[in-house]
C-alpha cells in the first residue's frame, strides 16, 4: 500500500536510506542526516512510502532543486527501496503515486542524478518517460573514486505545462 509518508515514518525512511549509502550505488552522500537535516531538504508535499503488515518498504521524496522562484516547479526525485522488497513493483507504485502528486503541487519537471552503474533505477526512470539529458563526468569522489553521473528529466504532458 502506498501511502502519504508520516512523521513516525522517520526511522524508516532513514534506514532505508541508509541501506542505500551503503550500496555506494544510490547516492555520493556517505552519512545518513538527522530527521530535520532530511526534512529540510525534502519538499512538504509528495512524500510517500510503502508499507506493507506495517512495515515500511520503500519511500519517495521531492527535493527542490533551486531557490529561485523561476525553479519552483522543479523537482529533484529520490526513490530508495528496502533490499530485501527490490524487484516487485515497489518503485513503480512510488514513482506513480509521486509523478501525479507533483503535478497537483505544481511541478512541471522532474529531475534525477543517477549513476550509470545502477541499471534498475535508470529503467525505472526510462519507464516512466524521463529522458537522459546529460553526462556529468566525474562529477565528485565517492570512497576516493570519481564518479559519473547521469541527468536525467521528465517532463509534466499536462496542458497547463506545456
Amino acid at each position: 500500500m502506498i501511502r502519504e509518508m508520516k512523521t513516525e515514518d522517520n526511522r524508516a525512511v532513514l534506514n532505508i536510506y541508509k541501506m542505500g549509502l551503503e550500496t555506494r550505488n544510490a547516492t555520493f552522500e556517505t552519512e545518513v542526516p538527522s530527521w530535520q537535516d532530511w526534512d529540510n531538504r525534502h519538499l512538504n508535499h509528495s512524500r510517500f512510502v510503502c508499507v506493507e503488515h506495517e512495515k515500511v518498504l520503500g519511500w519517495a521524496a521531492l527535493s527542490p532543486v533551486s531557490s529561485r522562484h523561476a525553479y519552483r516547479g522543479v523537482a529533484e526525485i529520490s526513490i530508495y527501496i528496502d533490499p530485501l522488497f527490490f524487484r516487485k513493483g515497489i518503485g513503480s507504485q512510488l514513482m506513480e503515486r509521486t509523478i501525479a502528486s507533483s503535478e497537483e503541487n505544481g511541478i512541471w519537471s522532474l529531475y534525477s542524478s543517477i549513476f550509470p552503474e545502477n541499471k534498475a533505477t535508470l529503467r525505472l526512470h526510462e519507464k516512466f518517460g524521463f529522458r537522459i539529458i546529460g553526462t556529468r563526468e566525474k562529477i565528485a569522489q565517492l570512497d576516493g573514486k570519481w564518479r559519473d553521473t547521469l541527468l536525467l528529466e521528465r517532463r509534466s504532458n499536462k496542458p497547463e505545462y506545456q
